[in-house]
């Protein structure tokens, strides 16, 4: 298997694009990647989304986004694994690019959901649930992350507020990010202040819809030596529905991916330098946390209260932004948080820059936790 190089990004800002169809902002985003790795043809594109059938009445991404960036003729598909729908497409491309079958692959993660109404997201979002056995009664997405919060609460002793450092960091350096949603930094008085959405989920818990894309160019190494690689890549499943698992505060999918990935880049946790993860809610940062081996059980909330997670400190997390700041375009985040990684690896992340970043790891959530994938990036070891 090839090693693979990561030769452009392109990102659109995340934001309330009403005159900008789905087509034009995965196009965008593409073409923007292209661009940037100087190159006008590619061998396969792959469009990570999770609802464009159901909130943009539009199916068939792949041979419409590779028809709209004039790439006829070309193998492209559309990859849905719910929020975690842009890592799995990352991880296809991958596949096709150092399997030897693409020498130049282009993934894009897309999604637009600020059109339709309330509760037409709420119902799209909820098909990322067990349909039989969680949606059917009712709960929301969100419901169901208030109820892994309240548990994790009950289990470990903490009081909401000591949740607050996860959503005051990501606000904080979104500022910092021209393509972030929220722009403003955020005070433990103001997180104290969010109003309940779903018990004991507040505003400032739970990430913000949006619309986004963004996108990679992938080659083989040999083709860009001095470009970010890839040296792990990993995703795997847990059950769907939350009450079928061992212990519903542990994310095995996160655990399990994180090791594999780990093992393929020969690293540990204390190799990471940033880990861009999935916090679409408060309990979900803390969580992902201790899965990767970065807290131990419960421990999460304490590596944030003690400053660990923020730019300067041991595991920087969410350093543009993260879901809550730059906003969660639910089937684009994951490229996302890998353009952030590789743009922080460039030294090219502006006022956002980490000093002194060599390797980076992103997590990817589909669901409750029912599909995680995991990829970590590092600098050419010459730079």
């Amino acid at each position: 298997m090839r090693q693979v190089a990561i030769l452009g990004v392109g990102q659109m800002p995340v934001r309330e694009h009403w005159d900008v169809p789905i087509r034009q902002l995965a196009v965008n985003a593409g073409r923007a990647a292209m661009e940037d790795a100087g190159i006008q043809r590619v061998d396969g594109i792959f469009v990570g989304n999770m609802s464009s059938g159901e909130m943009n009445q539009q199916r068939h991404l792949g041979a419409l986004v590779a028809d709209f960036l004039g790439q006829w003729g070309v193998e492209a598909v559309k990859l849905e694994a719910a929020c975690g729908s842009a890592g799995s497409a990352m991880r296809q491309g991958i596949i096709g690019v150092a399997s030897g079958e693409m020498d130049a692959a282009l993934v894009i993660g897309v999604e637009k959901m600020t059109e339709p109404q309330g509760k037409e997201i709420t119902a799209a979002l909820a098909t990322a649930a067990d349909a039989d056995y969680e949606a059917v009664h009712g709960v929301s997405f969100v419901g169901l992350n208030a109820l892994i919060m309240r548990r994790y609460m009950h289990e470990y002793g903490y009081q909401h507020d000591d949740f607050a450092p996860f959503p005051i960091n990501a606000h904080a350096n979104g500022a910092k990010n021209p393509n972030a949603l929220f722009r403003e930094p955020i005070t433990q008085k103001t997180y104290a202040r969010g109003r309940i959405v779903a018990d004991p989920i507040t505003l400032f818990d739970a990430s913000p819809i949006g619309d986004g894309a963004a996108a990679l160019l992938l080659v083989p190494v040999e083709k860009a030596p001095d470009a970010v690689r890839v040296v792990g890549s990993a995703s795997a499943i847990d059950t769907l529905a939350i009450h079928d698992r061992e212990d519903p505060l542990w994310l095995k999918a996160a655990e399990i991916s994180a090791n594999k990935a780990y093992g393929q880049a020969g690293l540990g946790p204390d190799d990471i330098d940033l880990f861009e993860l999935h916090d679409a809610f408060s309990v979900m940062a803390a969580l992902s946390l201790e899965a990767c081996g970065f807290a131990e059980p419960g421990q999460g909330v304490r590596l944030a209260q003690n400053g660990d997670i923020l730019p300067n400190g041991r595991i920087p997390i969410c350093t543009m932004g993260g879901l809550k700041a730059r906003g969660h375009p639910v089937g684009a985040t994951g490229l996302y948080q890998l353009a952030e990684a590789t743009l922080q690896l460039r030294g090219q992340a502006g006022e956002a820059q980490i000093d002194g970043v060599r390797t980076a790891m992103t997590q990817n959530i589909g669901g409750s936790g029912a599909t995680i994938v995991t990829h970590i990036l590092q600098k050419p070891q010459s730079q």
